[in-house]
């Protein structure tokens, strides 16, 4: 057993101290969180947009006049389905390196182009969470919102998005949580993630053991705390309602 744990220690030594390489691991973590808070604020924008443009389409395209305003919530409506089918529809490590080596192939901004990428396919699942939240909000409070003088879009920012918000906040946190794990593919553009980080530090001493176990423990650290502040929310949420 004595042999054992001199063996981890030496391990640990080689891995995490020599060299600093331990630098690695915060630094990647650092990019690591960055990516992934950009990309959700990318992703809600774009969410919030394709979900009013989808959700809007669905509940007014048989009342609405068919003039102008009808033509180009139309469009609008095919440009955000085709969005959503090419950006479900295909991995996320394919989408990250089309827009690294194709459409940012001029670029050597690989944080930005990384950032721009995972919000934009966050922001795909981001969209059709909050368009199942808001065609889920009864006809009744949109009739609501015509009783006091507002229009279609004053409704839905006065009246719908908040409900729809405090109804799929979970789901929006468990999103943050898998954008999170996403982002472990970093590496395949040149960004020291933390996933990264620790292929650069087995890469170096030939041992695979340690590195990788305490990347996947520093993961599954961030993924415990952020689901438990889920649950909480989720309590409090369902406190507020009685």
């Amino acid at each position: 057993m004595s042999k054992w744990f001199t063996q981890l220690e030496e391990d640990f030594h080689l891995n995490f101290i020599e060299e600093g390489r331990w630098r690695w691991l915060v630094e990647g973590l650092g990019n690591t969180l960055i990516i992934t808070f950009f990309a959700l604020l990318i992703g809600l924008v774009i969410g919030i947009v394709v979900a009013a443009v989808r959700s809007t389409h669905d509940k007014n395209r048989e009342t609405m006049a068919k003039g102008f305003g009808y033509v180009l919530l139309k469009i609008a409506n095919v440009i955000c389905h085709i969005y959503l089918t090419i950006l479900r529809g295909t991995p996320i490590v394919v989408q990250l390196l089309i827009m690294y080596f194709i459409v940012f192939a001029s670029s050597r901004n690989s944080m930005l182009v990384a950032i721009i990428a995972f919000g934009i396919n966050s922001g795909a699942y981001v969209a059709e969470i909050l368009r199942g939240g808001i065609m889920s909000i009864d006809n009744g409070q949109f009739e609501a919102g015509r009783s006091l003088g507002f229009n279609y879009p004053q409704t839905m920012v006065h009246i719908i998005i908040p409900q729809v918000f405090k109804n799929v906040l979970p789901t929006l946190c468990n999103e943050f949580i898998v954008l999170l794990k996403e982002t472990s593919i970093a590496g395949y553009v040149g960004i020291v993630d933390l996933a990264k980080a620790g292929d650069l530090i087995r890469g170096r001493t030939f041992s695979a053991f340690m590195p990788l176990i305490a990347v996947a423990l520093i993961y599954l650290a961030m993924v415990i705390i952020l689901s438990s502040l889920v649950g909480v929310l989720e309590r409090r949420l369902r406190r507020s309602e009685r």
